[in-house]
């Protein structure tokens, strides 16, 4: 059975997409911490992130490095921080999130809630810095 993030990959389900290639896919978290905290995901269908390939792991790190630099200069923050828990869906993903602060990377906190209109200026921008990587 599909995942969320696969059903979302194939345009099943609707997301907030800021950068795509033939191997990866990135869109906001829609229960995010911060604004700019987007997910980044493999399009092939991977429980348990060190299960991809060696190959497929690294080219996912680099992708996620084009996306966490976009996501800086669409939301100047000190920096883009990185998470992988997995635990949440059963789809390997990298949690990327605009810090100030540490405190801004704990999954405990309040999670914000962002109208539609703020999600597709967020992910509109953080687009644009992407595609001019």
């Amino acid at each position: 059975m599909a995942t969320i993030f696969s059903k979302i990959i194939a345009g099943e389900i609707p997301s907030y997409k800021v950068a795509e290639d033939d191997k990866f896919y990135a869109f906001l978290d829609i229960n995010p911490l911060v604004k700019g905290h987007t997910l980044v995901v493999p399009k092939r269908e991977v429980d348990y992130i060190y299960d991809l390939t060696d190959e497929e792991l690294a080219a996912m790190h680099v992708f996620a490095k084009h996306v966490a630099l976009a996501i800086q200069k669409a939301f100047p923050c000190r920096k883009v921080g990185e998470a992988v828990i997995g635990l949440e869906v059963p789809h390997a993903h990298i949690h990327l999130i605009p810090m100030q602060k540490e405190s801004d990377m704990l999954f405990s906190n309040p999670k914000l809630k962002l109208d539609d209109a703020e999600f597709k200026a967020i992910a509109e921008a953080i687009n644009k810095a992407w595609e001019g990587k």
